[in-house]
Parts: structure tokens; sequence; C-alpha cells
């Protein structure tokens, strides 16, 4: 698949933003609009009024219509936005129809907003669903040509970001700002962020760039956050990027990050009395099709990755790796908490016993078993003695974690393994037919999931990043994820270079998960293509192995 950018949309038609009315000497809509969390009768909207002068509460009014043109459905509503929440919108409609599209806009001091496309979700029988799944927008490193390749899509029922939308960093020297686009794109503030102004301005930023709003214009949004929403690395009680000596109070940090990440996100609020980090758990059903279980791994009950320096000490040159893998087994480590475990399980049965097909986990970090290749073992002498020198260095580190028989990142499931056969036993005891999709590795990825016993339990799509880097850039001359896919038997494919999106497209037939990459990051003219495509089918209660088309 080649998509033209241009054909695409001019066949949208009301598919794409509208570029705002005139706008008032007042205020003005410079962030775009947003939906997000549909349900079969209720969509959140999301905008953002400028104030030229902040400091006084401003009124604004909404719309939402039909786009077809049968009577009744219109919405429409008033209220007011300030300070207090850094001038965002954001309106829960209800009373809507199922599986209807419409569009929205709103209105302040004579200003009118872009307008919006959303749908609500289906009701009853459903052919299909087209998911767009996208993870790891790094501002500085690129432009956002994927997020401009989802809008121009011809179809997308809903888009799921799994974490990683903005990122902490900032400064010169910091990730992503050797790009060659860095110097017209630098993080604001130019530095890492800590206050609840920092994480606004970065939201902001992030929210001002064209295909980003008209990724959002497009189609209702699901949404989860990783680590950099907060700090990299996060947990329940820090992140290996928060020094408490230098950069205050964690918990402080963490409220910060999340009361902007709520304000500025189309995700529903808590209900009252309820904690922020909790109303990421969630679920959406798409008719008789397809279940859609958010679930929560960063901020609710991680405990504290495991890590070389601080869990396998050296001593005479050596690693002592006996505290990091007794740490690795130990069955009280947590990246969920009890109650999200029972809560999962109870999702999967109820979809299971309501006839779906399948049941999506919406989850940020990659589940597949996954250690680092030894590169000499995996290649020809002759591949072996063509590295370029450049690459030496993440060669050796290759070669050093296989000699250690390690995962390749403690940051994912595979830091945390007694907890995923946990989670593992709650598809089996569902009989679920569980579809994985992933972010945060900046890698394509098509997994098959199975459990201690080697009994496949799922299967897995990670989605590579919008534009953060990938490991195999880091390593030029050699192909990272092909050495990874035939070091790791539950890993098919591996991609650590392309940027793009997961298209995963849902029939009761099949699953089918497209990986479609952008040309480039570093221009704005680009195109698309499918770099590689998979399907799985339903097994009985499970799900079967994945075959490339």
């Amino acid at each position: 698949m080649k998509i033209d950018r241009r054909e695409a949309l001019a066949l949208l038609g009301l598919g794409a933003a509208t570029p705002a009315a005139a706008q008032s000497s007042t205020v003005t809509f410079d962030h775009g609009v947003a939906s997000g969390d549909p349900g079969q009768d209720r969509v959140v909207l999301w905008t953002r009024i400028t104030p030229q002068k902040p400091g006084a509460d401003i009124a604004y009014t909404w719309t939402l219509n039909p786009i077809d043109r049968r009577a009744g459905g219109a919405k429409s509503g008033s209220g007011t936005t300030g300070p207090a929440r850094d001038y965002t919108i954001k309106v829960d409609v209800a009373g809507l129809d199922p599986g209807r599209a419409y569009t929205y806009e709103f209105k302040a001091a004579g200003a009118t907003s872009p307008l919006g496309r959303t749908r609500t979700l289906p009701a009853g029988p459903v052919q299909d669903v087209v998911l767009a799944i996208a993870s790891c927008s790094l501002y500085p490193n690129g432009y956002f040509n994927a997020y401009q390749a989802i809008a121009d899509l011809p179809r997308v029922d809903a888009v799921l970001h799994l974490g990683d939308y903005i990122y902490e960093y900032g400064g010169p020297g910091t990730y992503g700002m050797d790009s060659p686009v860095a110097t017209e794109r630098p993080h604001d503030p130019p530095r890492e962020i800590l206050s609840l102004a920092d994480y606004r301005r970065r939201h902001a930023q992030y929210k001002s760039d064209p295909a980003a709003q008209a990724a959002h214009a497009r189609a209702p949004w699901i949404v989860v956050w990783d680590d950099h929403e907060t700090a990299n690395d996060s947990f329940v009680t820090g992140a290996q990027n928060h020094t408490p000596a230098t950069e205050g109070d964690w918990t402080a940090r963490k409220a910060a990050a999340l009361k902007a990440y709520f304000e500025w996100m189309p995700i529903r609020e808590p209900k009252s009395g309820g904690a922020l980090a909790e109303a990421a758990m969630r679920s959406f059903d798409f008719g008789d099709l397809a279940s859609l279980i958010m679930v929560e791994t960063r901020l609710t009950a991680r405990d504290s990755q495991a890590t070389l320096d601080g869990d396998a000490p050296e001593i005479a040159g050596q690693r002592d790796l006996t505290k990091l893998k007794a740490k690795l087994a130990d069955p009280s480590r947590r990246m969920m908490s009890p109650a999200q475990e029972a809560w999962i399980g109870g999702e999967l049965r109820r979809s299971v016993k309501a006839g779906h097909a399948w049941q999506v986990i919406g989850n940020q970090v990659v589940m597949a078993r996954v250690n680092l290749p030894s590169p000499k073992k995996e290649l020809t002498p002759e591949q072996y003695a063509a590295i370029p020198a450049n690459a030496r260095n993440r060669v050796a580190r290759y070669e050093a974690g296989a000699a250690m028989g390690l995962p390749a990142g403690l940051d994912m499931w595979d830091g945390y393994p007694a907890d995923r056969e946990r989670l593992y036993d709650q598809f089996k005891m569902a009989g679920a037919r569980p579809i994985v999709v992933s972010g945060d590795s900046h890698s394509f990825w098509a997994n098959e999931l199975s459990d201690a016993a080697g009994r496949r339990v799922a299967c897995e799509f990670g989605t590579t990043g919008i534009t953060s880097p990938g490991s195999g850039e880091f390593a030029p001359g050699i192909n990272a994820g092909d050495l990874i896919a035939k070091a790791n038997p539950e890993v098919l494919f591996n991609d650590q270079v392309s940027k793009g999106f997961v298209l995963l497209t849902l029939s009761r037939e099949q699953a089918k998960g497209e990986m479609v990459a952008v040309s480039t990051i570093v221009a704005k003219d680009f195109t698309t293509r499918v770099v590689k495509a998979f399907t799985a089918k339903p097994d009985g209660a499970g799900v079967s192995g994945l075959t490339e088309v």
C-alpha cells in the first residue's frame, strides 16, 4: 500500500481539519480541536483558547452536528474556562446515537475554532473496525509526518495513542537535539520540565503542530500516558530522570504532570474523588466485534526497575548477576496492582461472554520475551567483520548482554516476568482472544506471546515512534531488528529504524496489523508504505499464530 497524502486528503472532505474562521482580536484557537474516549452514546470534545491578555475567565459555546442528513442529534452548550485549567476546554457530550459521525467546533469572543470530526462507538453487529495505533512523538527529532498520514487515511474509526505524547527533556545536547531539524523545533521551555507551568507549556508546543492538530481533528483518540509525560522510566515512587535533591518532591512533580495531561488531552476526567492515575484504566466496546481494554503500567503500582548498575555490581571485572536475577524472579514485583489485574480479568470475561471476537489490550510497553542478541552468533563471519566502526560499541553491548542472558529491556514486561504470568493467567481463565498493542520501544514488532509453559496466549503488534529514534539508528550498518528476531522465538519481525504507526483492522475472520512507515521525518514532503503486515485468526478460545501477508 502506498498512500499519496494529497490524493487521500482530497477524498476526505470533512475528514481533515478545516481552517478556523477569522479570529477576533482578543482570543485565538491556536491548538486545534480534539475528541476522545468515545462511547456508544457520548464523546469528549476538547480545545484550548489562547487569550491575548490572560487573567480573566472566558465564556465559550460549542456545537456538535451529525454529518448525515437524518433529523435530530445536534447538540450545543456553553461554559467558561480560565487560568485554573490553562484555558483548556473539555466537554463530555452525552445523549448521542451509536455509530454516528459528527462535526464539532467552539466559539469564543467572536473567534471560531477549526472544525473537527468525531464518531461514537457502534452498537450491535459490526463488520469491521479500523484503529490507528501511535506512540512516542519527540518534537525536536522530526516533523510529525506520521500524524499527518493518520489524518489522511481514508478511514480510521479511532486513534490509540499508547504514550510518550510529549517528552520532558529539553535544552542543547539532550535527546533528539542532534536531529537536522532540531534547531527549527527546539523544546519549549528549552530545559527539562518540572513544574505545572512547564508541563503546560510543553503540551501547548506539541499541540501547536499542524500535523498533530490534523490527526486530532480526524477521529476520536483513546490515550494513555507512558513515562515521558512525567519523566523517563517512571514508577510509583520516582523515575530514572528525577533527582529529588535538585528537582524536588516526586509526588508533586507527578501530580503537576498528570494535571497538565488531563487539561490538555481528550481523556475523560475521573469521577469525583477518583485518582487521576487510575482514570487511565477504562474499556471500550466496538459493537459486538471487539473490546479495547486500556491498562496503566507506570504510576499506580509499578515497582522500580532493575538495573545493571544497581543490581549487578562489577566484581573483578565481571558482573555479579545474583541479585539482579533474584529481583527479576521475585513474585512480589509488580507492573500493575492486584486491583487492576482483577479488573482486567472481569473486563475480559465480560467481553468473552458478550461474544466479542477480540479483546484488544492497550498497553504501554513491549510484552514479548526479548533477550539481547549475539551479533557474533547471528551473523556470518563476513557480515560481522563488515560492521562499521561507529556501530562497534553497540555491538559490544549486545554481546555482553547476550552472554549474561539478559532481557533487552528491563523497563519492559521482561523486567516483571511474574506479573506478566499473572496477566497471562487472566487471558487463559477468561478464554480470551487477546491482541496486545504496545508502544514505547520506537520499533515495529510482530510477536507471538507464550506463557512460561510455552503455550501461546496472545499476539502482539508493537508500534514504532512518530519521530523518536529507534535503537537501530545508533548501530548503522547492522540490522538490529533482524538480529532481535533471529535470537527470540516470540519475535517474528522487528524494525528499529522506521517511523510511523500500526493500522489495525479487526473483523470476525481476522485481525490484520499493517506497519505503516513514512519516508522521512526531516522533510515535510513524504510518502507512506506498509513495511510488513501480519494477520491473526480466532483459534477456539485463543489466537492463531501470526501470518505474514
